[in-house]
């Protein structure tokens, strides 16, 4: 994936804003006073589909129309939110979506794709198997197929790591949650073309490490299972595209536990009154689990996402963590 300069994103950031605004980014005094550091709050559940994959949705739909205007559909994978945006921008764009699911997967993410317009198909086991169905699905019917990871996906994401930096431009760190990397490879991008040093930690679940494992050995490893809750992080095989921007440009990778991810979204409803889902509240698990080692210092995280199925949520402010059959 090429370097993006400041303006690369800044365009992207020009054709987002057609269809939202900018997320805000807050400090919560309670929430901080928790952590005992200062702790920014970058609020990508406030975007018209609740999370921030909405912009990559838009970025590649438009480079898609006009690279491919031949083009009358698209199919995709995912475990939800990825699929709202690509579902969005195709209605925007006239194009048909067909959305590829794993089995089990949440009711509401589910019902929201079909709101945007998408056709939801269910298939497999967990995401990695609903990818496999999608790239037979897009060879079947001739639409296009979109991956999980793309540079103008990630241009589009970046937009609101350079709200954040532009906002926010002496954070010491910040915590970004992994699934397919394209949140990560945003922020790294960001902070790249501003040209600051902050530290970019990620996170995945401790029961989908794939990404930790891969950056750790320095090569890609594959799990077995992704069993998380946080269907956001639920992924058993790394993008090698995203994977050689974090390997370089991220300082860690944390894992975070279901039990800890539970906890964050309790901490951030009662601290900020903001609802998270699962991989939205894994930056603050992470930042809670290194709270010591944070004290005293300004850090962000990323609320990457608000989406949560409310018997899920009700479990979890009932004070447990939900468990998967």
């Amino acid at each position: 994936m090429k370097q993006f300069t400041r303006k690369d994103i800044e365009e992207a950031a020009a054709l987002v804003y057609r269809h939202m605004l900018p997320t805000p980014q807050y400090t919560w005094p309670q929430l901080s006073g928790e952590v005992g550091a200062t702790v920014w709050v970058k609020h990508e559940n406030h975007t018209p589909a609740g999370a921030f994959k909405v912009r990559g949705g838009i970025t590649f739909l438009d480079w898609l129309c006009r690279a491919l205007p031949e083009t009358r559909g698209i199919v995709t994978a995912t475990r939800g939110n990825h699929g709202q945006s690509q579902a969005r921008a195709a209605r925007v764009c006239g194009l048909e979506a067909r959305i590829v699911v794993p089995h089990g997967n949440s009711v509401e993410k589910n019902a929201a794709m079909r709101a945007w317009g998408g056709e939801v198909i269910e298939f497999g086991e967990d995401f990695d198997e609903a990818r496999t169905e999608a790239r037979r699905l897009a060879a079947e019917t001739g639409h296009f197929l979109v991956p999980p990871f793309h540079e103008e996906i990630v241009r589009g994401v970046a937009t609101y790591a350079l709200e954040f930096f532009t906002a926010v431009p002496d954070l010491d760190a910040v915590y970004v949650p992994i699934g397919c990397g394209s949140g990560i490879c945003g922020v790294i991008a960001a902070r790249d073309a501003l040209g600051l040093e902050t530290e970019v930690i990620g996170v995945v679940s401790a029961h989908a490490p794939a990404a930790k494992l891969s950056f750790e050995a320095g090569r890609l490893i594959e799990t077995e299972t992704a069993r998380t809750f946080a269907d956001g992080m639920a992924v058993r095989v790394p993008v090698e595209d995203a994977f050689a921007i974090y390997a370089k440009g991220a300082s860690r990778i944390v894992a975070v536990t279901d039990d800890e991810v539970a906890e964050a979204m309790r901490v951030l409803y009662r601290t900020t009154h903001n609802v998270a889902e699962g991989a939205g509240a894994a930056s603050l698990a992470a930042l809670l689990q290194e709270r010591t080692a944070m004290r005293g210092r300004r850090v962000g995280i990323i609320l990457s996402g608000a989406n949560v199925d409310a018997e899920v949520f009700r479990t979890i402010l009932a004070g447990e963590t939900p468990r998967l059959a």
